[in-house]
């Protein structure tokens, strides 16, 4: 194996009494990814921000090139060649892409001592080369307010790339991605393997870590489990080591009666977003929707909600049609939307799990303009109950819970408006496998119960897995609809890759 360029000796961790990492030791070589694994709370993103200066260790040692290292700060960490993409993204929101890009390392025309003149248009010009060495199509002027969380994602993937670290921690970079950028990573990552740089790469997705992974570290409750070159690894090795127990049935598909027709999108339109869609979603069915970064999929699902409007076409619930131009008209009409980003817009973060799950129903549950506290409360527990949200109790702060039961008060608080329309956009994003069978287990037994699930997902296994039929999306408009008997990664993808001949056209 090459040469040791990192390694941390028995790393302990602790926040309020509760320890989070148990005598942690793990190593990274030069041109190696190594994989680090297991469910959320496992103590993974832990163990990287140590390594990042963002937490410090309680005990334990950290070596870089044999040379023992202390950072206070993640600017230490940066210092010494060591960058990371975060899982939960945090851009500055007011600034152009090629600023952000720059952010702390600013280009500049002009220095007078303390005073300096930054030279955007060189930046941008910068920006621009990096984005077409990494066929990513974002344009270096537009505000990061403005990009969709796939597109941030790809740019705090071109950030760290262009930092020309030493070693590059990767917590969920594809996390919002889909199948055609993630190839466009790994080739990256390839490249950087070549140039003798170390990868920490942590991901849900197993095809991806046995796609990209040299070696294999999994992690369960804080504690190393076990270390393994990626070949003998398998896939429910892996799952068994990271949950505890044997999982057989990643996919848990339920046959269900399809029945009548209970949202009907017919040639809706949204300038510069999608063109003439039309489909038919049905009670007890689950229709799932394909597509690479900006094909359009959640304008599509976001306009169908209300949170904009289409310029031409039509929605019908329940056979009849409905003008939906604001979320709570959706929500009377028992629409409900899983927004693909929970921290920004699925959840308060400040707030209680309970205050987050009653969040959609507040009408509901108010006397007189006067919310009902025991009926709140009542119906808090029996969601957590129902999703077994792990949280310590339901005025816990939903910040303070892993991912996937953050993402599990996302969906309480929605299953609370007893919908029968359920729009799931990306509602696994950066979960953990334990977690994400509750999920499906759950979305199975809404289907039996006669919803009709929407469901965008850039994981295709997973779109095959769980969806009755699956169209696909490319430049904004419809491609192609698959029935069940048809779902292959190819097929899914051809459609999908008329992105460029669509583009093209217009």
């Amino acid at each position: 194996m090459s040469k040791t360029i990192l390694e941390t000796q028995h790393i302990t961790k602790s926040f309020f009494g509760v320890k989070v990492l148990d005598d942690i030791s793990f190593s990274l070589a030069s041109g190696e990814v190594h994989a680090l694994i297991g469910e959320n709370g496992a103590g993974k993103s832990t163990l990287v921000k140590i390594i990042m200066g963002i937490y410090q260790r309680d005990e334990g040692r950290i070596f870089l090139d044999s040379e023992e290292v202390f950072f206070q700060a993640p600017r230490d960490a940066l210092q010494h060649g060591i960058s990371i993409i975060q899982q939960e993204l945090a851009p500055i929101m007011d600034i152009d892409v090629a600023e952000y890009l720059y952010v702390g390392r600013e280009l500049h025309k002009l220095e007078l001592g303390p005073l300096s003149v930054v030279d955007q248009r060189r930046q941008r010009a910068e920006a621009k080369a990096l984005f077409e060495g990494l066929d990513i199509d974002i344009n270096p002027r537009s505000l990061m307010r403005d990009l969709s969380v796939a597109q941030m994602q790809l740019v705090e993937i071109t950030k760290a790339i262009s930092l020309s670290s030493k070693i590059i921690i990767m917590d969920e970079p594809t996390s919002a991605i889909t199948y055609k950028e993630v190839e466009t990573l790994f080739e990256q990552i390839r490249k950087l393997k070549k140039r003798g740089v170390g990868v920490i790469y942590i991901s849900h997705k197993m095809e991806e870590i046995f796609t990209i992974a040299d070696r294999i570290t999994v992690l369960r409750d804080g504690k190393h489990i076990g270390t393994d070159l990626a070949e003998n690894f398998t896939v429910d090795k892996a799952i068994k080591m990271m949950v505890g127990r044997e999982i057989k049935e990643v996919y848990p598909k339920q046959k269900v009666a399809i029945g009548e027709p209970v949202l009907e999108v017919q040639h809706l339109s949204s300038k510069h977003q999608f063109h003439d869609i039309n489909f038919c979603l049905r009670k007890g069915e689950i229709l799932g929707i394909a597509g690479l970064v900006g094909a359009g999929r959640s304008e599509l699902v976001e306009c169908i909600f209300g949170i904009t409007k289409a310029d031409e076409g039509r929605v019908l619930v329940h056979g009849q049609a409905v003008q939906i131009n604001h979320p709570k008209t959706a929500i009377r009409q028992r629409v409900a939307l899983i927004t693909e980003d929970r921290g920004h817009t699925g959840l308060n973060l400040k707030t209680s799990v309970e205050h987050n799950i009653s969040l959609a129903h507040l009408e509901r549950l108010a006397r007189f303009g006067v919310i009902d506290r025991r009926t709140e409360a009542k119906a808090a527990d029996s969601h957590i109950n129902q999703l077994k949200i792990k949280a310590l109790s339901r005025k816990s702060l939903v910040r303070s819970l892993s991912g996937g039961n953050q993402q599990k008060v996302v969906l309480a608080k929605w299953l609370l408006t007893e919908p029968d329309i359920i729009i799931l956009d990306e509602p696994t994003r950066g979960i953990d496998v334990g977690s994400k069978r509750d999920i499906y287990l759950l979305m199975g037994e809404l289907a039996k119960a006669g919803k009709a699930i929407l469901m965008i997902s850039s994981e295709i296994p997973e779109l095959m897995g769980l969806s009755d039929r699956i169209i696909v999306l490319a430049a904004g408009r419809l491609t192609g609809e698959l029935p069940q008997e048809k779902f292959t990664q190819e097929e899914i993808m051809t459609y999908a890759s008329k992105f460029e001949v669509l583009h093209d056209e217009k």
